[in-house]
């Protein structure tokens, strides 16, 4: 028998289909849109946004189309050193940690759980210094923003006629930075926490020199390589290229290089007033602010003590390697240097063959061209033997390694340089990890120590295959690693013993003479270079013994069931993070 509906029964039941459907559309919004996930995610690209916003430099070397981010620039800023600007960053993180905590991670999924506990752990860290940021150092004949400024501008990269007019407001922008530059000097200085003259002196002959190259300097020739490049394209015609180049000769005339002979004027101005001639621990709270540079910088969160026995502990090791290598084959040290001499490969050559014969033990990138270019002549005396050009994150090109025909190396340590720059060091560890299709904020959230420590850590296994590629006795190859590690480990040891432990040129004088270094001269150059760097080796070195250790645990764990390639492969997703939260996301794995 059929059954009808009547018309009221029928409008009861589309009412409660939409009533139903209502729901379900509730249901949806509240799991997706309203989701810890989601509520995170426009969090992080809110911080991600605010961040880059703040520093034009950063933001060009980071986003290729910033636009795509939801990121307008307004202001071109190369940022502050205003004491003001640091009170503003202790309480914006302040208020981002006040936002952390009204997630749960628990809830997000586990790439959120990455970057939550990055962000939780590197905010209460930096917190913790908050109040002493007159320690902080801007300046430093090495790694001070007025040495890796111009070598920034030089690379500065014109994709668009917009890139050109982006650089002129930065070159225009400069005196005002070097203004509030030279005012937290003043500010360090009143505080007495001002640097001592042996490294003022170093700064100001930098600048010196730097003004002094203006017919000749290096910014005028790579800004013409570029609008050329731009004119090749088609996007600028030859009366534009023209303009430009006036236009770059005036502002490097009226802003860059008063800036310099400013900067140089103020700290001459400022000298006498430093009396600190050794590291951070001679300052009132400096001992806190290393500790602070070791977990922050290098993402090592053990005591100084538990790290300087390991540190002791490998050297002695290192100690007996070395003579049980001398044992094994007499004739190591006579025969070194003839062994390792080895005629000089093309550097594409050497990237070439890492790229292909690190696949056993490395998992497989597919690979974009990468180009091998050599430092201009003009920078080679402000260049590393070799770097890489990190590219940005929206497009992981152009890729580029910078070799420096001005640094005398032998073909075995431009081997291993090129391991550490390229494959399987920082192209390939920036390549793989962009692939990995992440939250855009782990760019801001970079970790030194895990970055130049993965680069250290595959560099000290390059040895291994340099000595097949090199046609070089491998017990030569480990004479050459063994040197290398000791020289590292050392350096980091010097560089607790000036920092935390208060060690003056005289006694690290002593202990390099016990290590066969006795020229006056090294001996002041790498204490000078320690004294200025604090915690520097400890991003190389500590963070390749992390890995080391990680290694090992994983090993033990595993047993005969380990996988090297697993394990780097988990290593490199995991990502750039402090260690404690590399490790804890690693052993999940296993």
């Amino acid at each position: 028998m059929k059954k009808f509906f009547s018309k009221k029964c029928r409008i009861f039941l589309w009412s409660a289909i939409l009533f139903f459907l209502s729901g379900l559309c509730f249901f949806c919004l509240k799991t997706h849109v309203f989701s810890p996930d989601v509520r995170f995610e426009r969090f992080t690209d809110k911080l991600f946004e605010e961040e880059l916003s703040s520093n034009t430099l950063n933001l060009h070397y980071t986003l290729a189309e910033p636009e795509k981010y939801g990121i307008k620039e307004n202001t071109i800023s190369l940022g502050n050193m205003s004491p003001e600007s640091f009170i503003e960053r202790k309480e914006s993180l302040q208020e981002l940690q006040k936002k952390l905590s009204s997630f749960s991670s628990k809830k997000l999924s586990r790439e959120h759980q990455i970057i939550y506990d990055i962000l939780k752990l590197s905010v209460a860290t930096q917190l913790s210094v908050a109040d002493d940021f007159l320690l902080e150092e801007p300046l430093g004949p090495n790694l001070g923003i007025q040495a890796q400024l111009p070598v920034l501008l030089a690379e500065y990269t014109f994709r668009s006629p917009d890139d050109v007019k982006d650089y002129f407001s930065l070159l225009s922008s400069l005196p005002e930075y070097f203004k509030s530059i030279a005012e937290f000097e003043k500010e360090k200085s009143e505080k007495g926490l001002f640097m001592s003259d042996t490294t003022a002196d170093r700064i100001i002959q930098q600048c010196n020199t730097f003004v002094d190259t203006q017919k000749e300097n290096y910014l005028h020739t790579m800004f013409q390589e570029r609008v050329k490049k731009l004119q090749q394209e088609k996007q600028i015609n030859k009366k534009q290229v023209s303009s430009y180049i006036n236009i770059h000769q005036k502002l490097l005339k009226e802003s860059v290089f008063p800036s310099y002979k400013l900067l140089a004027q103020e700290l001459t101005n400022l000298k006498g007033t430093g009396k600190n001639e050794n590291g951070l621990s001679h300052f009132p709270k400096g001992k806190a602010y290393y500790a602070y540079l070791i977990k922050n910088d290098v993402g090592d969160y053990r005591s100084i003590d538990k790290i300087e026995r390991e540190l002791y502990q490998q050297l002695l090791q290192y100690y007996d390697d070395i003579q049980k290598l001398s044992q094994e084959n007499p004739d190591l040290l006579k025969n070194l240097k003839s062994e390792t001499t080895v005629e000089m490969v093309s550097p594409k050559k050497i990237l070439s063959y890492l790229h292909k014969n690190t696949a056993k033990d490395f998992p497989s990138l597919t690979m974009s061209d990468y180009e091998v270019k050599y430092v201009p002549e003009a920078m080679e005396e402000f260049s590393s033997p070799a770097f890489y050009l990190i590219p940005p994150i929206d497009t992981l090109t152009p890729n580029t390694i910078y070799i420096n025909k001005g640094s005398s190396v032998s073909c075995p340590e431009l081997f291993t340089t090129l391991a550490h720059e390229g494959f399987p060091g920082h192209m390939y560890q920036t390549l793989y990890f962009g692939s990995q299709n992440t939250s855009p904020i782990r760019s801001c959230l970079s970790c030194s120590g895990y970055i130049e420590g993965w680069a250290t850590f595959v560099e000290n296994r390059a040895y291994g295959y340099g000595a097949e590629f090199l046609n070089i006795a491998p017990a030569y190859m480990e004479f050459l690693r063994l040197n290398r590690c000791i020289s590292l480990c050392l350096y980091s040891i010097l560089d607790i013993g000036i920092h935390d432990k208060g060690w003056d040129f005289s006694a690290v004088t002593e202990i390099l003479s016990s290590f066969g270094v006795t020229t006056s001269e090294t001996c002041r150059e790498i204490f000078q270079y320690i004294v200025e760097n604090p915690a520097n080796y400890l991003k190389y070195y500590l963070g390749f013994l992390n890995f080391s250790s990680l290694e090992n645990t994983v090993r033990e764990l595993e047993g005969d069931a380990f996988d090297l390639k697993k394990f780097h492969k988990n290593i490199l997703e995991i990502g750039p993070a402090p260690f404690p939260v590399v490790k804890k996301y690693l052993l999940m794995e296993y």
